[in-house]
């Protein structure tokens, strides 16, 4: 991937993963957009970085994302960066009934939703830039974590759709790359137990990243990740085993 002189949009950009990839590819002389839900959040990052843009919009909603690519294709016509970053991740008991059946797939509304709806709202645009997609999946995409039983099935949805995606656009000139994380601390996995898994920041996470986006990869496996991916196909039930003890105190009580 080439990492300079690009114009990058990355939604879910105002905290963790996607504001440390913002400001890395900032650094890196690109033009940046990052979008995020609440504009108290991106106002204050706006003050610290004001040469980095920002936006307001929830990719959960599909008429936010139509005025989203209005705009960036009203006043940023040479985008030819997607990050499909945003995302969420819940802890659920699935033995119980949900009490908020459309509150129950609020993860696969953002996580998968997102990516789907942003991807198809910026694809004409990307093509005629000869652009790239980053979709972030990841490493639970293999092994579910089974306290975030619905986010790691979302994860593993769009491993499988960035597969396709690929594919479709092999003869566009779109690259399509998929970054697939592992436990990264962030105010997400704030709860998240480090038995069994060993957690990195965000500056390790994006260096890691950046180096294998210079190598030209297309399925980035940062840290833990290969580990994780090497495990599903060797020792199946060892890692779920060992994962759901790790998941097992953060299930909700029923």
């Amino acid at each position: 991937m080439k990492l300079s002189n690009r114009t990058i949009l990355i939604t879910g950009g105002s905290a963790g993963i996607g504001l440390g990839f913002a400001l890395k590819f900032m650094e890196l002389g690109n033009d940046v957009i990052i979008t995020g839900r609440r504009q108290d959040v991106l106002d204050e990052i706006k003050s610290k970085h004001p040469l980095l843009h920002t936006i307001r919009s929830d990719v959960a909603d599909p008429a936010q994302i139509a005025s989203l690519a209005d705009i960036i294709k009203r006043d940023f016509p040479g985008v030819d960066v997607l990050m499909n970053n945003a995302g969420i991740s819940r802890y659920k008991n699935l033995s119980t009934a949900a009490p908020d059946l459309a509150d129950l797939m609020m993860e696969v509304e953002v996580n998968v939703g997102g990516v789907i709806r942003m991807t198809s709202a910026f694809i004409d645009i990307l093509k005629a830039n000869r652009g790239t997609i980053i979709n972030v999946s990841s490493a639970l995409a293999f092994v579910p974590l089974p306290c975030l039983p619905i986010y790691c099935a979302t994860k593993a949805a769009i491993h499988s759709y960035t597969q396709s995606l690929r594919f479709q656009l092999e003869d566009s000139g779109v690259e399509v790359i998929e970054l697939m994380p592992p436990a990264v601390r962030t105010e997400m996995t704030a709860d998240l137990p480090e038995d069994g898994m060993t957690l990195i920041t965000t500056d390790k996470l994006v260096d890691l990243s950046i180096a294998s986006l210079k190598r030209g990869a297309l399925e980035l496996r940062p840290g833990q990740s290969g580990q994780l991916a090497m495990l599903r196909r060797l020792a199946p039930e060892f890692i779920n085993r060992q994962l759901w003890k790790a998941a097992r105190p953060l299930v909700p009580a029923a």
